[in-house]
């Protein structure tokens, strides 16, 4: 692979690292490019198991849509879906329940295209161009009128993506403004970067993140601060924990080293 491959969009710059083609890299992945890689490097040198924490995230979103499904949600919001990689919720979801129908969102122009790729063909699944920060924009797209119908429920994701949303942009009321469009019985998927186990190496891992100038930067939070963005939901078992400790079932959903399991926070909780 080079960094001009033909799957670059003309408006990527190369140059300057992706937060969700870094994730992309550390996942396995190849739609990344060498700035992205460089992060990732930098990334796993400030913490330890930086790539063994994303496998534990991506394991616990599988977990989180196995359960959701099992709850009887057949639609799915994933908001900051990233690069697409083994095990995407379209493919978990309609495994079990071929009629769920799934919206991935994400603002970087290679997980939309490759999204896209994907999912040609298949009538229940599409891609938005979008960012977080705009959920009117999200839930009044073409796209959403689709595939959602906000009067029957809905699970909205949104795995790993809030600690890129800074106290400045208020998370706590834009994840409300999420929870207010969604009808009683619907869910909200969280999972979020925490500091609270190595306050040192997470800090570290910031400000690399910021010397690469990426246009993300990284707010970890308390344990406290993560609870209360699911203020107004009632929180499923065992509430909110390391994600590696989120109803595991097997050996690849924690690690043998125990603080790799809590470096993520992760929750799910039903609108009342």
């Amino acid at each position: 692979m080079t960094d001009q491959a033909a799957w670059v969009p003309p408006e990527v710059d190369p140059s300057i690292p992706s937060i969700a083609r870094a994730y992309d890299y550390m996942l396995g992945g190849a739609h990344n490019f060498t700035a992205d890689r460089q992060l990732a490097e930098q990334a796993e040198k400030a913490v330890p198991g930086s790539r063994q924490i994303a496998r534990l995230n991506r394991s616990f979103l599988a977990r989180a849509v196995r359960v959701l499904v099992e709850s009887g949600v057949r639609q799915f919001l994933d908001i900051g879906s990233g690069v697409p990689t083994v095990g995407n919720v379209h493919e978990i979801a309609q495994r079990s329940a071929p009629e769920s129908r799934v919206l991935y969102v994400d603002k970087d122009p290679i997980a939309v295209a490759h999204s896209q790729l994907i999912l040609a063909g298949n009538e229940n699944a599409d891609v938005l161009r979008e960012d977080l920060r705009n959920p009117e924009a999200i839930l009044e797209s073409r796209q959403a009128k689709r595939l959602l119908d906000l009067d029957e429920p809905v699970a909205v994701l949104m795995v790993m993506m809030l600690h890129w949303v800074p106290e400045q942009d208020d998370p706590y009321g834009l994840v409300g403004r999420y929870r207010d469009a969604i009808c009683p019985g619907s869910y909200l998927a969280i999972s979020h970067v925490t500091a609270d186990q190595r306050q040192d190496q997470i800090s570290e891992a910031a400000d690399v993140i910021q010397r690469a100038k990426s246009p993300d930067q990284l707010a970890y939070r308390t344990h406290a601060q993560v609870v209360r963005l699911f203020e107004g939901m009632e929180l499923l078992d065992p509430g909110v924990v390391g994600c590696g400790l989120w109803r595991t079932g097997g050996s690849g959903d924690f690690a043998d080293e125990p603080d790799l399991n809590s470096h993520v926070y992760a929750g799910v909780a039903r609108k009342p």
